[in-house]
């Protein structure tokens, strides 16, 4: 899964694509490079990042599906937690969702993806608001509290049309899970235990604060731990970097 965020505040490619045309430059280029599925973001959830009106981010990601729809086979994911973008995104032949708040940034969102029956990527986060904080959280258990909160989300799901076959799991990792490092690797390390929910897993560790290091050094260390994810069952890689990811990938298949 190819990262393309469209907006000025990402934290790690904020503003480089600020128009429509250098967002779809880059959408066919992940193609190229290997991705199968494209995650288009118009609000970021990082940690000091502001909110976007529904205007702004429908502005910002309608556009681009429009264009991008008729010129890929790609999987088209969008990454929202608003139930207007999903509806607009949907109709428009994007493919599925992809909610960091786990369904619980909008009361709407859960009838969308019940209506439309598509994938739906829930996520794991210490913050119910859908912009995470840096924040020292501390666990008994992390592994345990993330199985159970997404559970939690999954029996809610059902309640509420969809399908257990439409949901993709995320455990977050980083600042979504803690500032304290450890723990996204206590996740990584326990990987398997996520199976007993019987749902493919997304990993999405790409550039990550967790890893340690600059931004530049990150992305060794991100395929490292892509595949201790890989081995330990993992079926959907979000990365930036893209191209490298799937080089990776190729060898580990070979191997």
């Amino acid at each position: 899964m190819g990262v393309l965020n469209v907006t000025p505040d990402s934290f790690s490619d904020g503003g480089k694509f600020d128009s429509v045309e250098k967002a779809l430059a880059r959408a066919l280029e992940i193609e190229k490079e290997g991705a199968s599925i494209i995650d288009i973001g118009g609000e970021s959830s990082g940690p000091n990042s502001k909110y976007v009106s529904l205007e702004e981010e429908l502005s910002r990601v309608i556009p681009l599906l429009s264009k991008l729809r008729k010129q890929t086979k790609m999987l088209i994911s969008i990454d929202t937690y608003k139930a207007e973008v999903a509806r607009q995104a949907l109709e428009l032949g994007a493919d599925m969702i992809n909610d960091v708040t786990a369904l619980r940034g909008d009361p709407e969102m859960a009838s969308v993806i019940a209506k439309y029956k598509c994938p739906i990527v829930m996520m794991y986060s210490k913050d119910r608001d859908v912009r995470t904080k840096v924040l020292a959280k501390k666990y008994t258990d992390v592994v345990l509290t993330v199985k159970k909160f997404l559970s939690e989300r999954i029996k809610y799901a059902e309640k509420n049309g969809i399908k257990k076959s439409q949901i993709i799991i995320d455990p977050g990792m980083g600042q979504f899970v803690s500032a304290i490092p450890s723990y996204s690797f206590e996740i990584l390390g326990r990987m398997g235990e996520l199976k007993t929910l019987g749902l493919p897993v997304l990993i999405g560790v790409s550039r990550k604060s967790f890893l340690g290091g600059e931004m530049a050094s990150r992305l060794d260390k991100g395929l490292a731990a892509s595949a201790i994810a890989y081995y330990s069952g993992a079926k959907i890689f979000r990365t930036h970097d893209v191209k490298a990811t799937n080089q990776f990938f190729i060898c580990q298949k070979c191997n």
